[in-house]
């Protein structure tokens, strides 16, 4: 063995028993023939039996003596039958070194430890899940730990109460989306890890909604759950922010494509439009006239009328010519119009493309039908894809010239298709878009 080959098992020895001298890990490792874990042992077996004084080098007589014993030479302890005396080690002799075990524990508050403090998620802050601001570990070792794995998405969480989490969704004209967790359900750390990290979801609320989540045990969530009449846990439920209603609710882990699918829905438009939309359902009143003023009306129409069916009747022979003529030219004229529209050329739509989720977005379109269809794209797309796609979407008796719409929280946006853009720049990522007739 070379002399830097020795040097080196010598620096790993006295990392390992700190405090020795070099010469004391000369003396271990040519004992066992520079084996570095027979060393180790070896120099740890007589610590255990006071042999070895402190920090002192030992004597070469004793390491001979020791490793023997350590290897099993001792034929009184190796001989099977032999006294009973001779399990029992005399003051000089040592017992043979246990085997070595290697294992791997994970403290149970690397996973609990932020929960089990009962805050709510905006009280906790993203220190005491070890967040890139608040770690002061290595970025490999940050990856590693349980609890960046499960920690809060502090990406999207609003950091408040909750009122002041519905103040602001009814400020902004967005939906309120609110999760209750529970510290003895697994089922809120998957969420944690599966749905609020997936980049399509969080990027999808970052956009369209107000996103609060808390503890079921802590003030604020045993609130909404006395409220709201919230039983099972984990729970995610969308309200209205103006009223206070739910609107939807979710229990359990949800997947994130589902998920998406059902927020589809809320995504044509916030809050209010929701509310003008009821409003214009609602039937009106209408006024009730005097009868005797109703009835004074009626026979003068009654007498008009009569008179003008006496007058059209005389005509009706001489028109009915004419009539039939103008419909006949009416009817040329469509046939004309409609076969002098021509579709534009759109690009071929490639194949729909997967693999790494930050290169895609995924883009839903709400049809004239009433259909909704969703489909992936490459963020460097462009966004002239996105006609082709919707118009292969379409029927043949459909076909006809349409214009996109973007659905944004209380107002629209004309998509340009001339806009030479990709869907990153143009802010269609994960959006929803309607389809319109000109």
């Amino acid at each position: 063995m070379s002399a830097n080959d020795q040097q080196s098992l010598v620096s790993s020895f006295l990392e390992i028993a700190v405090g020795q001298t070099a010469d004391t890990a000369r003396q271990f490792l040519q004992a066992t023939g520079w084996k570095l874990e027979e060393a180790i042992q070896l120099f740890y077996v007589g610590n255990e039996t006071g042999i070895m004084a402190e920090a002192a080098p030992l004597p070469t007589e004793n390491i001979d003596r020791l490793a023997d014993q350590a290897s099993g030479v001792n034929e009184n302890v190796a001989l099977p039958g032999a006294n009973e005396n001779v399990g029992q080690f005399s003051e000089d002799e040592v017992r043979a070194p246990m085997p070595v075990i290697r294992d791997v524990l994970y403290d149970d508050m690397a996973l609990y430890g932020a929960p089990r403090a009962r805050l709510s998620q905006h009280e906790q802050g993203p220190g005491v899940w070890e967040s890139d601001q608040g770690a002061t570990s290595s970025e490999n070792a940050t990856q590693d730990n349980l609890a960046s794995l499960y920690r809060p998405p502090f990406k999207i969480l609003f950091q408040g109460s909750f009122e002041k989490a519905k103040s602001a969704a009814s400020v902004q004209d967005k939906w309120l989306l609110v999760n209750l967790q529970s510290t003895k359900e697994f089922s809120s750390h998957m969420l944690n890890r599966d749905t609020w990290a997936n980049e399509a979801v969080s990027q999808t609320i970052i956009t369209n909604f107000i996103f609060w989540q808390t503890y079921d045990d802590t003030t604020e969530g045993k609130k909404v759950c006395t409220y709201y009449k919230l039983e099972s846990m984990p729970v995610v439920i969308l309200i209205d922010p103006i009223t206070g209603q739910k609107m939807r609710s979710w229990n359990g882990m949800v997947h994130p494509d589902r998920f998406l699918e059902d927020l589809l829905l809320f995504l044509d438009g916030g809050p209010r439009d929701h509310h003008v939309t009821l409003s214009n359902k609602r039937p009106r009143e209408t006024a009730h006239p005097q009868k005797t003023k109703v009835a004074e009306e009626a026979n003068e129409e009654d007498e008009e009328m009569q008179r003008a069916l006496a007058a059209s009747m005389e005509g009706m022979k001489e028109t009915s010519g004419t009539i039939s003529k103008d419909k006949d030219e009416i009817i040329t004229d469509k046939e004309e119009e409609t076969s002098s529209i021509k579709m534009p050329t759109y690009p071929p739509l490639p194949e729909e493309p997967k693999g790494d989720r930050n290169l895609l977005c995924r883009v839903g379109v709400r049809l004239p039908d009433g259909r909704r269809v969703q489909r992936n794209f490459l963020r460097i797309d462009p966004i002239q894809l996105l006609w082709s796609f919707c118009y292969s979407q379409l029927t043949e008796a459909e076909a006809r010239p349409f214009q996109l719409t973007q659905a944004i929280p209380g107002a629209s946006k004309n998509l340009d298709y001339d806009c030479q853009s990709t869907f990153e720049e143009s802010g269609l990522a994960n959006s929803m878009v309607s389809v319109t007739w000109e």
